[in-house]
């Protein structure tokens, strides 16, 4: 039974489509630091930036699932995972960073590649959002953060110096992952949360206009601030879930992609029924 490694991958204009949608969101992450924004115009650039980038978004995932590549199994897969994953979401009630979602993303991606789990973090969140009513400026952000984090667990090396990395060893670069992982979104959702949360007159307040040093300098007070009750336990409690979790999900995971055999082509065969001289005595009789 033949398999691929991953179950599809970024083709010319999909990439085009990513680094587009990346530049995009880099934008809206790092406006502060480059964009003089009174505090009148803070709102309307959130909310041209959500509607800007959730198309984008929805477009990179639009030209996947008509890949040629991506075939009816890989369709109900990535629907099936996106569930679960949005399911596992609000679970944590969003308590101090705990969400059980990023240890799924994190697993899936890592057996079928980063184009699977860029796009099923941008489908998990989206479907989350179904779920929750959490529409509004912040979704895109979290849409694009999700995608990138499962981006970047597909990309994790799957050798080294010509060993497959396996058991505890894989483990443990996944749990190393997942703090990262886990880290990395709290600093972007700070990042598009803190210019207009706190006002403008404390001494953590973004300044339009201020150089980079001075804004920079200010957010990273904010974040580590913040951090020590969202992000930190979000890190402890993602490395925990993949420590528990991890050997029987990846076993799961690896044993579809081996059974579903992605991309192989679905072959009919005309079975022709051969009726031997034994069977034309009988029906004589």
């Amino acid at each position: 039974m033949s398999t691929t490694l991953d179950i599809y991958t970024f083709r010319t204009r999909s990439v085009i489509a990513l680094v587009a949608s990346t530049l995009v969101s880099a934008v809206g992450f790092l406006w502060p630091f480059f964009i003089d924004a009174g505090t009148t115009h803070r709102g309307a650039f959130n909310e041209m930036f959500f509607y800007l980038a959730l198309p984008v978004a929805l477009t990179v995932l639009i030209l996947e699932l008509s890949n040629k590549g991506l075939d009816v199994k890989s369709v109900a897969l990535l629907g099936v995972l996106a569930a679960v994953t949005a399911a596992l979401r609000p679970l944590g009630a969003g308590a101090i960073g705990l969400e059980p979602m990023w240890f799924i993303l994190i697993l899936s991606a890592r057996v079928f590649g980063p184009a699977f789990g860029f796009v099923l973090g941008i489908v998990s969140l989206f479907v989350s959002a179904i779920f929750t009513g959490g529409f509004g400026p912040w979704l895109a952000y979290q849409m694009f953060a999700a995608g990138w984090i499962g981006l970047g667990a597909g990309l994790l090396p799957k050798k080294i110096l010509g060993r497959t990395i396996r058991g505890w060893s894989e483990i443990i670069l996944l749990m190393v992952y997942g703090i990262f992982a886990a880290l990395l979104f709290g600093l972007l959702m700070d990042l598009q949360f803190w210019p207009w949360a706190i006002g403008t007159q404390t001494q953590l307040s973004y300044i339009a206009g201020a150089n980079i040093s001075e804004n920079a300098h200010r957010f990273i007070i904010f974040h580590f601030a913040t951090a020590m009750a969202w992000d930190i336990p979000r890190a402890i409690f993602t490395s925990l879930l993949i420590l528990l979790a991890a050997p029987s999900v990846l076993s799961a995971l690896r044993r579809t992609h081996r059974k579903a055999a992605f991309l192989s082509p679905i072959e009919f065969r005309e079975i022709r029924a051969t009726t031997t001289s034994r069977e034309i005595r009988q029906t004589e009789l």
